[in-house]
């Protein structure tokens, strides 16, 4: 059975005062065991972030990483800088960093590796716009990005210490939202790529979460769905919903 995983994707939102006041307020209600909970913050925020959810079940993530160790890359984090403030996880390949900052599959390989070896988690994003879905490449599309990301990563780090997050992306931010079943759609799908690329087991071990105006009315019926095991939220995860969504039922 795999562990649920609902990560909060803060975006370029809250300033440090704000996430004091936010995470005191939601801390002591996220206290189930039943699943894992990431909050990423700005990087401006991670350390204040890391610091407030010390002795709870929360753990910290990151937006962006740098692929390389270190070097003259002005603006840039280092895994190590993650590291250092007791970051578990990582967004990566967000649509929002590649459609905004050119963002490629092959950058998101370099910056999954470098995660992997310093034992932070990737969650690694794909997902396809309203042009790719109606033009019917969808599936051609994901299977890319999902191959690309992937390429030279190990079966085990695959297995153990990697997350797929499907993000159509025209439901990002927009108040769309893909139905249940045309998200589960794509998780299978996904988790079909999976398993073509590795073998059964690994496919049935992965995490894929959905991300996509996930909020609370229909955070259950996205998250009871066989092949979602979890959810990527965005502008929920900066209020109280947040809180609704990971006590869903």
């Amino acid at each position: 059975m795999r562990k649920k995983i609902i990560a909060g994707n803060w975006k370029m939102n809250y300033t440090l005062t704000e996430a004091d006041n936010f995470v005191n307020e939601i801390k002591d209600r996220i206290n189930t065991d039943e699943l894992d909970v990431v909050l990423c913050p700005n990087n401006i925020c991670l350390e204040r972030v890391s610091d407030l959810i010390d002795g709870t079940n929360i753990k910290l993530g990151a937006q962006n990483v740098h692929y390389e160790e270190k070097g003259a890359y002005t603006g840039e984090t280092s895994a190590n800088m993650l590291l250092s403030v007791n970051a578990k996880y990582c967004i990566i390949g967000h649509s929002e960093r590649r459609q905004y900052f050119a963002e490629t599959d092959e950058m998101v390989n370099k910056k999954a590796k470098k995660l992997l070896e310093k034992n932070i988690t990737p969650i690694i994003c794909v997902g396809e716009t309203l042009e790719q879905r109606e033009s019917g490449i969808l599936f051609e599309h994901i299977s890319s990005q999902i191959k690309n990301a992937l390429d030279g990563i190990s079966s085990d780090s695959v297995k153990n210490n990697i997350v797929i997050a499907y993000e159509p992306i025209w439901a990002i931010g927009t108040g769309k939202t893909a139905s249940s079943m045309q998200a589960e759609e794509m998780c299978k799908y996904i988790r079909d790529e999976i398993r073509k690329l590795y073998d059964d087991k690994v496919a049935e071990c992965v995490k894929i979460q959905y991300g996509g105006s996930v909020k609370p009315s229909n955070a259950s019926e996205i998250l009871n769905m066989e092949d979602i095991d979890g959810a990527l939220v965005g502008g929920a995860s900066l209020t109280n919903d947040f809180v609704a969504i990971v006590n869903y039922e």
